[in-house]
Formats: structure tokens, sequence, C-alpha cells
């Protein structure tokens, strides 16, 4: 999944409210009362969050590592 595919409420998701969406479907999809209806929506959410974060964690990264060349 491109990063262009995640939806905009998505993207502006800081880490804490990505992660704190995640854990909350999380729980959902581990209940015993689960919505079958909904199970893949909730798995499709939850594969976009897990993008999101990945792509922050890159961003992140490349910044670490351009700050790391500056100073060397």
């Amino acid at each position: 999944m491109k990063i262009e595919n995640i939806p905009a409420d998505i993207k502006s998701k800081s880490l804490k409210e990505a992660k704190d969406e995640i854990n909350k479907i999380l729980i959902k999809l581990e209940s015993e009362n689960l919505d079958f209806n909904s199970i893949d929506t909730d798995y499709k959410r939850l594969i976009q969050l897990n993008k999101h974060i990945e792509s922050i964690f890159k961003l992140k990264s490349k910044k670490i590592l351009n700050l790391k060349n500056q100073n060397d």
C-alpha cells in the first residue's frame, strides 16, 4: 500500500493518535463479540494506520541521518 493511498484523516494523526487507534481496533478484534460485518473495514484501517506509522518512522530516520551527516 502506497503512502498516497492512506486516507487524509489517518495522515493527519500523530504517532500517539495512530497508536491509540490501533490499540482500540486490536481490542475490538480480540473481543468475543465480533461484528463480522466490520472486521474487513477494521483490518484495512489497521493496515493503513500501520503504514502511516511506518512512514513517520522513515521520515524521522531520514532526519536523524541528515543531522548525523551534518555533524560528521
